[in-house]
């Protein structure tokens, strides 16, 4: 009977998200001070005024969502509850870092930050392009990717979300040409993202390469919480083996389904999702419907969470 806390990426923002945990717990207004300090501007101000096409920036959203994520954490934490395992689908491993002991808040604030503007100035925009597939075999979808590659440009799987959602990336012709050829052979429907690069997939590589600068700027720890890690879906808890992970991830698909999978082998039963949205908690639902779920984003989610967590205690 373990529970897993497991952290949200990008696309779960939105302006005002925190609000009220930030007008009612110190432990949210510090975390959100030092996320201003570490930044050297407010993301507190962006968080809860925006304008939200501000707040959509990459280098932007990375920093917001990880500081809104690790504030919830902490206020999950005062009041006696700690995961037995953590893991984050993309920028959301920062966070369970940070919750694992294995990056400094503040730290992984600014890396966030710089992984974000790499990750843009990586690809131009426009050239890069990403597609949800829905209802689509896995199998399937990395063989038309790899058909398009041949032929037309960069393309792969990169998000393997949940059985019925694969998220695809790469050159946008390349795209686009694989998303119609996708729904040409059964998927249910092929979506393009309103994002501003192509995330995980090799065209990323540039940004890695940078990002290891950073990440060899900073303290990383071993983790005191295993930590589930995105490149491979299995547990790592060594500081040197995770540091690797984390440069691996930035070029590479994010296999949330598997790192599911490992958190339940593992003996997990409960997910709650900590921070913004309940992106991840949906995931869940349909990877195994056996798993009891709670998320904290909120005042009314924290409640809610917080008595069901203290009537499995």
């Amino acid at each position: 009977m373990k529970t897993a806390f497991v952290f949200p990426g990008q696309g779960s923002q939105k302006v005002g998200m925190l609000q009220d945990l930030y007008n009612a717990y110190p432990i949210v207004k510090q975390r959100f001070e030092e996320a201003d300090e570490a930044l050297g501007y407010s993301i507190t101000k962006l968080c809860f005024e925006g304008p939200d096409t501000e707040l959509v920036k990459t280098a932007n959203t990375q920093p917001a969502i990880l500081t809104a994520s690790v504030a919830c954490y902490e206020v999950l934490k005062e009041q006696g509850f700690t995961p037995d395992i953590v893991g984050g689908h993309s920028l959301g491993e920062y966070s369970a870092l940070v919750a694992a002991g294995v990056l400094d808040f503040k730290d992984a604030v600014y890396v966030v930050h710089k992984r974000g503007e790499y990750m843009q100035e990586a690809v131009p925009l426009g050239k890069g392009a990403m597609a949800a597939i829905l209802a689509l075999p896995r199998e399937q979808v990395v063989e038309i990717c790899q058909q398009v590659n041949d032929t037309v440009g960069s393309v792969q799987a990169v998000n393997f979300n949940c059985p019925g959602q694969i998220v695809i990336a790469g050159e946008t012709a390349a795209v686009e040409t694989a998303a119609e050829k996708m729904k040409e052979a059964g998927a249910k429907r092929a979506v393009m993202l309103p994002v501003s690069a192509p995330f995980h997939s090799r065209l990323m590589e540039p940004a890695a390469v940078r990002l290891k600068e950073e990440l060899d700027k900073i303290q990383v720890n071993d983790a005191q919480i295993p930590v589930v890690a995105n490149v491979t879906g299995k547990i790592l808890t060594n500081a040197s083996d995770i540091k690797e992970s984390l440069v691996t991830q930035a070029a590479n698909p994010v296999l949330w389904e598997d790192c599911v999978a490992e958190m339940v082998n593992f003996g997990v039963t409960r997910f709650v999702e900590v921070g913004p949205g309940k992106v991840l908690t949906g995931f869940t639902k349909k990877i195994n419907k056996e798993m009891e779920l709670a998320n904290v984003e909120d005042i009314p989610s924290l409640e809610k969470t917080l008595e069901f967590l203290k009537g499995v205690r």
